[in-house]
């Protein structure tokens, strides 16, 4: 006689997985979301200390480095979370993911700093040499360290990872700091002491210092990861290696194409514009202080991906593993829409203050880019199929469609004059808005053909409606003072999460039990 499945107890594991991957998201969390509200804060300062074009520049800079991340981490990362759960010998895929890292990180800093020159000429900053030279090693450091980091991911070591995350970002703004309040206001009150500050600080340098200070905090987690670098047995395992690169290759297309959803929109803006460079690079510095605040989002949505990936590879041999992953999704959908009533709830009275008066006139872009986000959390999730099934091409696939559309609505969009409603960074807004869209639909349409997961998307659709209704009476509700606008607006969010509440208790109870 068959023994009948215990469904509750099927239920209760799950329910209990579910609650392992919250409690590794919330320690993901907390460098993610610490770290960035510090960023923002930062924000707060250097539009306050640079103009409009400078802030430019950097934002600029850091879209490339953006491109050439992608690049130089080639898929490493999630093949190391594949093939760690796939090989017996863990010790062989850390060593030759590191290695080859190493290899590519290392040449890529060598030639870029030799014809930091001719780059600088290419990309329009003729004499600016010493900026590509720092961000070689910037992201050639940074490229390193992905593999040590992935183990900590691995070995679910996330306070460790954490900490580590935390002393980067840190030390990035601590110097910071230094460099952009301290240090002119020791210059500027104290000049006897200029001989011995200027050992260390030029008063012409602006954004200069910016970068620096990236340099050093890459620098001093290069330092921090060393001990888990030089105890590990040196050899490059050729088979292995070329496994892990079929594997990892369509993920470097991938990630090319996603860097041209998520930063390209920056770089077309500062060449497509009809515009002088000064007044093209303080469009992009509304546009990316704008973009600052709309990508609270994926504060949640980066800590997430951080515990989700390893935790999806570890739990794909699960029966239940499809339920499982069906139902983050309906928990998932509650904490991106929480994350984003919070923020445009209080985008006036709250957020909009993390940057200056003078970038307030993009303010137009940030519902729409929020909604966006919202669609590329979601497509992370849908995307985890191909990361399980190996067929990672698909990845390649649905981000080239995603770049397509992203090229091809700025080309279109962002040189309109103003007299059209859809025209410059309000165009790239929309086009981010339509390219993640389309992503997530086409993502959906081809899992449910090749690894069927039970999502919920009536809940995902209600739960969606629901938080967009709420905006919209938030939106349409004018409160001039600030206190009944702010005591309002918490009552619509209160709504939200008392109903999600209500809605998901049942399930709750039930894992309880």
């Amino acid at each position: 006689m068959k023994r009948k499945p215990d469904h509750g107890s099927q239920f209760t594991d799950t329910m209990a997985s579910i609650r392992r991957l919250a409690s590794q998201t919330a320690v993901y969390g907390i460098p993610t979301i610490l770290g960035r509200f510090l960023q923002y804060l930062m924000v707060y300062l250097l539009t306050r200390v640079f103009s409009l074009a400078q802030y430019g520049t950097i934002s600029v800079f850091y879209a490339y480095a953006s491109f050439l991340m992608v690049v130089l981490t080639y898929g490493m990362e999630t093949a190391f979370f594949r093939f760690s759960e796939k090989e017996e010998d863990k010790d062989s895929v850390f060593s030759t993911g590191l290695i080859s890292l190493l290899v590519t990180s290392g040449s890529f800093i060598f030639l870029a700093s030799i014809f930091s020159g001719t780059i600088a000429g290419w990309i329009d900053y003729a004499g600016q040499a010493k900026y590509v030279i720092w961000f070689a090693w910037i992201l050639g450091l940074d490229a390193l360290v992905a593999i040590p980091f992935a183990r900590l991911r691995s070995q679910n070591k996330a306070a460790r990872f954490a900490s580590l995350k935390m002393i980067n970002i840190l030390t990035n703004i601590g110097l910071t700091l230094f460099f952009i309040l301290l240090c002119p206001y020791v210059w500027n009150s104290y000049p006897s002491l200029h001989g011995l500050i200027g050992l260390i600080y030029r008063p012409d340098w602006g954004i200069e210092y910016v970068f620096i200070s990236n340099l050093a905090a890459s620098i001093i987690t290069l330092v921090l990861v060393l001990p888990m670098i030089m105890n590990m047995r040196w050899k490059l395992h050729n088979e292995l290696w070329k496994r892990m690169l079929v594997y990892a290759f369509p993920l470097l297309f991938a990630g090319l194409a996603g860097m041209v959803n998520e930063t390209l929109d920056r770089l077309m803006l500062r060449y497509l514009l009809p515009l002088s460079k000064d007044l093209s690079e303080a469009q992009v510095g509304i546009y990316s202080a704008c973009y600052k605040i709309s990508i609270l989002i994926t504060l949640f949505v980066q800590a997430y991906r951080f515990a989700a990936e390893p935790f999806f590879f570890a739990h794909a041999k699960e029966k239940d593993s499809r339920q499982t992953y069906a139902r983050i999704m309906d928990y998932f959908m509650i904490a991106i829409l929480s994350t984003f009533l919070v923020t445009m709830l209080f985008l006036d009275d709250v957020f909009l203050h993390l940057i200056d008066k003078k970038y307030w006139l993009g303010k137009g872009v940030i519902p729409i880019l929020m909604l966006a986000n919202i669609f590329l959390g979601v497509y992370y999730n849908l995307s985890i199929w191909y990361k399980l099934t190996g067929k990672t091409i698909w990845g390649a696939w649905l981000s080239l469609i995603g770049a397509v559309i992203t090229l091809a609505l700025n080309f279109w969009w962002i040189p309109l004059s103003p007299d059209h409603l859809i025209h410059g960074y309000i165009g790239s807004a929309w086009a981010t808005f339509i390219c993640y869209g389309s992503m997530m639909v086409i993502a959906y349409i081809l899992g449910q053909k090749f690894y069927p997961i039970p999502y919920n998307l009536k809940k995902f659709a209600g739960y969606l409606v629901f938080a967009l209704l709420l905006y919209f009476i938030s939106a349409n509700v004018h409160i001039s003072q600030a206190f009944p606008r702010i005591a309002f607006n918490t009552g619509l969010l209160l709504v939200f999460l008392l109903t999600a509440l209500f809605l998901e208790k049942p399930r709750l109870t039930k894992a309880s039990d």
